[in-house]
Parts: C-alpha cells; sequence; structure tokens
C-alpha cells in the first residue's frame, strides 16, 4: 500500500521548475502502476521496481524523446 506520493528527483534530464508539468504526469504515471500491482496482488520488489522502470521509461520517451536513466528506491514502512 503506498504511504505516501512517489517521490521523483531529477539530476541533468530535465530542468525541474520548467518541466513541472512532465514531473507531475510522471507521478501520476508510477502512482498508477504502483495501484494497479496492488490490486493484481503484486508485492515482490523487484516485480515493482521492473514495472516502474518499464512505465516511466515508456512515459518519459513519448513526451521527451530521451531515456533517462531510472532507479526506483522502494522505502519499507
Amino acid at each position: 500500500t503506498l504511504v505516501s506520493e512517489p517521490y521523483i528527483v531529477t539530476r541533468g534530464f530535465v530542468y525541474v521548475k520548467e518541466a513541472e508539468a512532465l514531473m507531475d504526469s510522471a507521478q501520476r504515471v508510477v502512482e498508477e502502476a504502483l495501484n494497479d500491482c496492488e490490486r493484481k496482488q503484486i508485492t515482490d520488489w523487484n516485480i515493482l521496481k521492473n514495472i516502474i522502470k518499464d512505465v516511466l521509461k515508456n512515459h518519459m520517451w513519448e513526451k521527451t524523446k530521451r531515456r533517462p536513466m531510472i532507479l526506483p528506491i522502494i522505502m519499507e514502512v
């Protein structure tokens, strides 16, 4: 279960203040993917990380035609 919204950090990919809409849409895409995993009862962290990387990679390619390095970090509470 998500305790808080996904937090996305960028370094050298886009200037966040100019790409706020892009970061908001990326956050929504990740949140939707995680909610879908919760509905499907996917709890394996490696699978979750791969799903996050895949959906975010596709989203960023569609919006920017760039392929940033994506490093999902999942924190357990």
